[in-house]
């Protein structure tokens, strides 16, 4: 027989059987699948943030301001011309532009609707010209020379951008022009900086267009208005001179006087 005092020796000689814990791995990576995500993220925002302040450092130069009204002399190509504001002229009557396509002048008394608009077919210059009145860009293209990437390139540049229209127009000497309000400038690569300088330095430029705070929405269906959908046809300007034609600027109206009505 086994006493007491000995089976308690015994007790005390088993071995002790020691519990370890599994590792969590299934949690440990999805701690490292979340600080990767987490990296890929804030390192996304902090290259964009860093490509935005470049783009911005950029377009500094062509930032008006009180003392510098038109940056836009600060870029190669830009042909800047003065007009007087207001000159209108009814949907019968066909403007002689000097240049082609036309920056500023006599227009229709409809604006073409400038809100990011490319129009796939060519409009009226005199209705466009009205836009640039009111601040709007206007970029042409030959469509014979621009399309594929490049014509997607400008779509880009427009679509969405307020007082900002596009249009094709055939025949125009270069492959891409831009026109606001007295100023043009023609190139040929659609990819061209100068693009982005130009709209910078002049789209809603207080100081260089006649009518601040003027619209560039739809005029509306009304007789004579301009419709996005159904807009009046292209036609070339006449040449200066023509008989019938209204010549492209008059005799600039006396100081303080009044804006033509409905301008």
């Amino acid at each position: 027989m086994v006493s007491g005092k000995t089976s308690k020796a015994v007790r005390k000689s088993r071995p002790t059987v020691v519990v370890q814990k599994s590792t969590p791995w299934g949690l440990i990576a999805a701690v490292v699948v979340v600080a990767l995500f987490a990296g890929v993220v804030f390192g996304y925002a902090f290259m964009r943030s860093q490509e935005n302040q470049a783009q911005a450092d950029a377009m500094a130069p062509f930032t008006p301001t009180a003392e510098k009204q038109d940056p836009s002399t600060q870029i190669a190509g830009v042909v800047v011309q003065p007009y007087e504001g207001g000159l209108h002229v009814d949907r019968a009557t066909r403007v002689a532009y000097t240049h082609n396509p036309p920056m500023g002048g006599a227009h229709d008394y409809s604006w073409a609707t400038c809100n990011g608009v490319d129009y796939p077919v060519a409009i009226r210059s005199e209705n466009a010209v009205h836009s640039m009145e009111h601040g709007a860009i206007w970029i042409t293209y030959n469509p014979d020379q621009v399309t594929g990437a490049a014509l997607e390139t400008l779509r880009s540049k427009v679509d969405g951008q307020p007082y900002t229209l596009m249009s094709p127009f055939p025949g125009q000497d270069q492959p891409i022009s831009l026109q606001s309000w007295g100023h043009q400038l023609k190139l040929a690569d659609a990819n061209d900086p100068r693009i982005d300088q130009f709209i910078h330095a002049l789209r809603l430029n207080q100081y260089q267009y006649p009518e601040p705070g003027a619209s560039c929405n739809e005029v509306g269906p009304q007789e004579g208005g301009f419709q996005q959908d159904n807009p009046p046809p292209f036609e070339p300007a006449p040449a200066p001179g023509t008989p019938g034609a209204y010549p492209e600027s008059t005799v600039p109206a006396p100081a303080g006087a009044a804006p033509a009505a409905g301008s």
